[in-house]
């Protein structure tokens, strides 16, 4: 089968490949464009499990504001060089996960941070564990902009995409009139 230069293309602007890989993907799929951005998503996975434990020192702090000011988050967002950070890919990524910690109230980053005496608020408050973790756990979390991608599979896409390591270290939400576990102790 021809893989036209306009097929290519499009792959492209979907998936940020090169024109090779997108070709490659479209010919095993026989041309088509969704299987396509499976397999490359799939390579993409690959590539990010093999760079997991390289050090990702750099990267950028970034800052969401939303409701007139009412409700903001802040995310840093850590790769391996600054050439990457300062790229518009990486910038986007860390506006979209801090707009996820403003619209989703994460409490965890990653599941590994709850503790056996939170596991049975979390059920109690969810009803399982699978909720719980969706609700809570924010590289679980189902992305705002596309609920079939979890917050995870967006940034080892990038990572794919970005060719290095890419590490959410931490996040925090303010919101006005919300009361933190330490201003509600500091009340008492």
């Amino acid at each position: 089968m021809s893989i036209s230069a306009s097929q290519v293309k499009e792959l492209r602007e979907l998936t940020g490949a090169g024109i090779m890989e997108s070709k490659r993907a479209l010919e095993e799929t026989g041309g088509n464009i969704q299987k396509a951005v499976d397999v490359l998503r799939q390579r993409g996975l690959a590539k990010a499990d093999k760079k997991a434990g390289r050090i990702a020192a750099q990267g950028l702090v970034e800052p969401y504001i939303h409701a007139g000011g009412r409700i903001g988050a802040i995310v840093e967002l850590n790769c391996e060089t600054d050439f990457v950070a300062r790229t518009d890919d990486f910038r986007g990524l860390a506006h979209d996960l801090a707009m996820q910690v403003a619209a989703s109230k994460p409490r965890y980053l990653t599941e590994d941070e709850i503790t056996e005496g939170d596991w049975a608020e979390l059920e109690r408050e969810f009803g399982d564990r699978k909720r719980a973790i969706e609700a809570t756990v924010f590289l679980s979390q189902p992305f705002i902009k596309n609920p079939r991608e979890s917050i995870g599979d967006l940034v080892r896409a990038a990572i794919g995409k970005l060719g290095e390591n890419i590490v959410v270290r931490r996040f925090a939400r303010f919101e006005i009139g919300e009361l933190s576990g330490q201003d509600e102790a500091n009340e008492e």
